[in-house]
C-alpha cells in the first residue's frame, strides 16, 4: 500500500527527472493494421501523422515501434514479406512505414525505438498465410518451425539465429534510435527437443533450462554486438516479474545485465499497488536493485491498457484500476526516485487515444497523467 507520507516525500522532490526522462508509447502491429490495412497511401500517411501529432501534444518524446511482429516486416526488407497485417496479402508493398515514421518523428523531435518479436510468426496454427515469399515458407514441415497455439521459430537452429540477425541489419540501416526484443522468447518447452539431445550428448550435465538460457543468451550477444557497432543501443522489453523470465520466458535477465549484453531494460512492471503478490513499488525496487552494479538505465513499462478494467491476477487489488484514477501518476512518481530510472513506456497506443478502448476512467487518468508531463 502506498503511504500519503511516501506520496508526500515525491511530491516534495527536491528535482523531478522530467528533462531527461524518456516518455514513450508502444506502437503495435494491431494500431498499425487499423490505421493503414486497406487505406489509401495519403489516407494512410495522413493517419500516421495524426498518431504522431497526438503523442507530441501529449508531451511524450519516444515511439516504440513494432517493425516484425510475426517474421514480415513494416519496412521494405529482402529477407521478410511486407506485413500481412498493414496489407491485402503477405509481401504486397504499400510504402516503407518504418522509413516514414522516421521522417515525421524528426519532425516533431520525436526518438524512434524498432520492435522486434524475434521467434514468432504467427499468433495462430493456420500455416495458410505464409506465402513463398516468407523465410518461414521453406521450414513448414521441419523441425525449424514449431506450431502449437500458434507458429514459432526453434531458436535452437542456427539458421533460425542468422535469419534473426540479418534482419537486424536491415532494421539498423535505418536511422533509429534504439533497438528493442519484446518479451517472447521460448515459446515452449519442447520445441527443440531433438536439437537438445544432440546437443546433451557432449555436454551431458546441461539441464534443458540451461541449455534454453544458453541458446537465447547466445542471440542476445551477437545482437548486441551488431547494434554496438552501428552504435545504436539494444534493449529488450523482459517480463515484469523477474522470475517469471526464467520459470516462463527463458529469459537471462541478470546475465544481460552483468555481462552487458543489453544497453537498457524496459520491464513490464503492469502491476497496480495492491497486487497480491507483484505490488508495483516492490517490484520496480527489484529492477533497480538489479542494475545497482551497472551503470544501466531502468526504463519501466507500465499498463495504460488495465485502467478501468478489473485485473484478475491481482487478487485482492483486482478492483484497483476499477476504483482509481491516478494509477499511472503515481507510478511514475514513484519511479523517479530510483536510482536507474531515466523513463517510462506506456502499452499501448489504442488505450491512450482511441475513443473505442476507453473505459470510464480513461480520461481522468489521462488528466491525471498530463500532470507530470508538463
Amino acid at each position: 500500500m502506498v503511504s500519503i507520507f511516501l506520496l508526500l516525500i515525491v511530491l516534495n522532490q527536491k528535482e523531478e527527472k522530467k528533462e531527461e526522462e524518456l516518455r514513450g508509447v508502444f506502437i503495435s502491429y494491431i494500431e498499425l493494421s487499423e490505421q493503414l490495412k486497406g487505406k489509401k497511401e495519403e489516407i494512410a500517411k495522413k493517419n500516421i501523422d495524426q498518431m504522431i501529432q497526438n503523442i507530441h501534444d501529449l508531451k511524450l518524446n519516444t515511439i516504440i515501434l513494432q517493425v516484425r511482429a510475426n517474421a514480415d516486416a513494416m519496412y521494405f526488407s529482402n529477407i521478410y514479406p511486407f506485413s500481412l497485417h498493414v496489407s491485402e496479402r503477405e509481401g504486397e508493398k504499400t510504402f516503407d512505414i518504418l522509413e516514414y515514421f522516421l521522417k515525421k518523428c524528426q519532425e516533431k523531435d520525436l526518438s524512434l525505438i524498432a520492435w522486434i518479436n524475434p521467434y514468432r510468426i504467427r499468433t495462430t496454427s493456420d500455416t495458410s498465410t505464409i506465402t513463398n515469399q516468407s523465410p518461414a515458407y521453406q521450414y513448414l514441415n521441419t523441425d525449424t518451425i514449431y506450431i502449437q497455439n500458434g507458429i514459432y521459430w526453434n531458436p535452437s537452429k542456427p539458421e533460425v539465429e542468422d535469419l534473426i540477425i540479418e534482419g537486424v541489419k536491415e532494421v539498423l540501416s535505418y536511422k533509429i534510435d534504439g533497438l528493442i526484443f519484446d518479451d517472447y522468447f521460448y515459446p515452449n518447452e519442447d520445441i527443440d527437443q531433438r536439437d537438445y539431445e544432440t546437443y546433451q550428448k557432449s555436454n551431458p550435465n546441461i539441464t534443458k533450462k540451461e541449455y534454453h538460457l544458453k541458446i537465447v543468451n547466445q542471440l542476445i550477444e551477437k545482437i548486441h554486438k551488431r547494434c554496438q557497432e552501428k552504435g545504436i543501443p539494444f534493449g529488450v522489453s523482459p517480463d515484469g516479474n523477474i522470475e517469471n523470465n526464467y520459470e516462463k520466458h527463458d529469459a537471462d535477465v541478470k546475465k544481460w545485465i552483468e555481462d552487458q549484453s543489453v544497453d537498457f531494460l524496459i520491464p513490464q512492471i503492469y502491476y497496480g499497488f495492491y497486487h497480491s503478490t507483484q505490488g508495483y513499488v516492490k517490484v520496480a525496487e527489484q529492477w533497480n536493485d538489479l542494475l545497482k552494479s551497472k551503470d544501466m538505465p531502468l526504463y519501466v513499462a507500465l499498463a495504460f491498457y488495465k485502467v478501468g478494467k478489473e485485473d484478475t491476477y491481482a487478487k485482492e487489488g483486482a478492483k484497483e484500476w476499477l476504483e482509481n484514477d491516478d494509477i499511472i501518476m503515481r507510478e511514475i512518481l514513484l519511479s523517479r526516485n530510483l536510482d536507474h530510472y531515466q523513463g517510462f513506456v506506456l502499452f499501448r497506443y489504442d488505450h491512450l487515444f482511441s475513443e473505442d478502448m476507453y473505459t470510464s476512467k480513461s480520461r481522468l487518468e489521462l488528466k491525471n497523467m498530463k500532470k507530470m508531463l508538463k
